[in-house]
């Protein structure tokens, strides 16, 4: 009975542990591209940074992965500054704080105590608008439409959700790893997805980010992170992509 045993366990076919995941190539865009992390009202960050990105090709594009408004004092002045013309292709997307502000312009009474807990008291005071919003939200929600005009809110509302060159594509949050980037779902790239920080990617694709505020700017494992909390540190992060590398370039303290 045992030699039976042993006969029919050899017989069976050891299984295999693990794969090991593929060896990811350096990101490849179609040519140089700059990302930058989250502003959070930080003008003076903002400028101090597009100084020194001065001296980079001005054809190469200026990607801002969103988050302009809250925390920050100065989120009326970096929404301004956004929309004037600059002296190189610039691409700003949608970033959670940008979908809370246009949620509370929107649905005031469901939405004003999230946005305000997470930063829309400072947006709000940037615009002038003042008063108790938390227990006004709608007489808030009507300055601040006013203080705002449409041109900004038009703005805000046409941000695009994510943007690619090459292999490497920007988004706010985060994506999930087992869905295409055409077809991740829009909580996903303002909100982040469980599986991001743990999955890999089976499509070669690098993932740029903001959203997560990290110590130091890093390019590893198919994603590049560039939130370095600059409404809290004083440090506003740019990634500098070119075909086969990443280099980061950050200012403030």
């Amino acid at each position: 009975m045992l030699t039976a045993l042993r006969h029919l366990f050899a017989r069976r076919p050891r299984r295999a542990g693990p794969a090991a995941a593929p060896e990811l190539a350096p990101p490849r865009p179609d040519r140089p591209f700059i990302a930058v992390g989250d502003v959070h009202g930080r003008a003076d960050l903002l400028r101090a940074l597009e100084a020194k990105l001065a001296d980079l090709p001005p054809d190469w594009p200026l990607v801002f992965v969103g988050d302009y408004v809250d925390r920050g004092e100065e989120s009326a002045a970096v929404l301004r500054h956004l929309m004037q013309e600059a002296p190189r292709p610039r691409v700003c997307l949608m970033g959670n704080h940008e979908d809370m502000l246009l949620r509370f312009l929107d649905a005031p009474e469901a939405e004003a105590r999230r946005w305000l807990r997470n930063g829309g008291l400072q947006t709000l005071a940037s615009f002038g608008v003042g008063g108790s919003p938390a227990q006004a939200p709608v007489a808030a929600r009507d300055a601040l439409v006013e203080a705002m005009g449409p041109e900004v809110i038009d703005w805000l509302r046409a941000r695009p959700l994510h943007w690619q060159s090459g292999d490497v594509a920007v988004v706010h949050a985060g994506a999930d790893p087992a869905l295409p980037l055409g077809g991740q779902p829009r909580e996903a790239l303002l909100w982040g997805h469980p599986d991001f920080a743990r999955g890999a990617r089976d499509d070669g694709l690098w993932i740029l980010h903001g959203h997560t505020i990290v110590e130091a700017p890093r390019a590893e494992g198919g994603r590049i992170a560039v939130d370095t909390g600059a409404f809290a540190t004083g440090r506003l992060t740019a990634a500098v992509v070119e075909p086969g590398g990443v280099r980061f370039l950050g200012t403030g303290g």
